[in-house]
């Protein structure tokens, strides 16, 4: 088999996925994955990216460009340029790092100028035009990422707990939320089980989403707000372009991703598929230097 050449990583806190080929040669692909880290802003970033990273390079001796896009990088830029030295000392390759988003914005728009609105856990969006770049949310499920899937799970529960108190409308997400959560007496213990809380509220967005398509006024109420949220959020990332690319477990759901594209549609934006994901996004900025991504791109050789 040929050896691959480029090698292009998505470095989440979660997983990382390696993707290794050489396109001139379709026997020269290698896709591995494996745990990711916490984050290039956390305390010892580099070093746990290096070790997320690292393994999955095994037996790769051949590359010659190494495109890599990290959680964290974008608050942590110093960490990012050490990153991309250090990888470009250990493969001689080219090395070009990027935070996640920055891949994942590169990839949907195809290096075009527009916004990457992100729907999952957690919500953000990436602008960058002619005017430069906005990161917009993203703050965490304590502070923002409104209109996220922990934001709407949050927002079911404090409904649910209203309606049990007679301080709200009775709601189906009484029900909808039974079998994951419980009664409203028992949602004090289920805040308080084990795992990320935001995740683990996320879980019950699919709950809300579905609730609400099925016509209950709360839910719709819940998933209006959160519909709107995103759609402010997705238009102060950029004045200037039109174009959105919608990104997330969220807009995976038919009912939920009509509704923010009519919004969206409605504050004058345009929804374009995805050009690609974020290991395209990866290559492309590993080939281009005119890219307006640039100034975010860290390199090494």
């Amino acid at each position: 088999m040929s050896a691959p050449t480029t090698a292009t990583v998505d470095l989440g806190k979660s997983r990382c996925r390696l993707l290794a080929q050489d396109e001139s040669r379709v026997d020269a692909r290698v896709e591995r994955s494996g745990v990711g880290a916490p984050g290039l802003a956390a305390a010892g970033g580099v070093d746990a990216a290096l070790g997320a990273i690292l393994p999955l390079l095994d037996g790769l001796d051949d590359l010659t460009d190494l495109g890599v896009g990290a959680a964290g990088a974008w608050l942590a830029p110093a960490a990012a340029a050490e990153l991309a030295t250090a990888l470009a000392s250990r493969t001689g390759a080219r090395v070009a790092v990027a935070s996640d988003v920055v891949t994942a914005h590169a990839g949907a728009l195809g290096g075009a100028p527009g916004v990457l609105l992100i729907a999952g856990t957690g919500a953000a969006a990436l602008g960058i035009d002619r005017d430069g770049a906005r990161l917009i949310d993203g703050w965490g499920p304590e502070l923002g990422d409104l209109g996220s899937g922990s934001w709407l799970g949050r927002e079911a529960l404090r409904a649910l707990l209203r309606a049990a108190d007679g301080l709200g409308e009775p709601t189906a997400l009484t029900a909808a939320l039974a079998t994951p959560v419980g009664s409203a007496a028992e949602v004090q213990a289920w805040l308080a089980g084990d795992g990320p809380l935001a995740r683990r509220l996320a879980t019950l967005a699919p709950l809300v989403l579905d609730t609400a398509a099925q016509g209950d006024a709360v839910a719709r109420a819940i998933v209006a707000e959160g519909v709107r949220l995103l759609t402010a959020t997705a238009r102060a990332a950029s004045a200037v372009t039109d174009d959105v690319v919608l990104h997330g477990g969220l807009v995976d759901h038919p009912w939920f991703r009509e509704a923010l594209t009519s919004s969206l549609e409605a504050a004058g934006r345009r929804v374009v598929p995805a050009r690609g994901d974020a290991l395209a996004g990866a290559l492309l900025l590993t080939r281009r230097l005119d890219l307006p991504h640039e100034r975010f791109v860290h390199r090494a050789e």
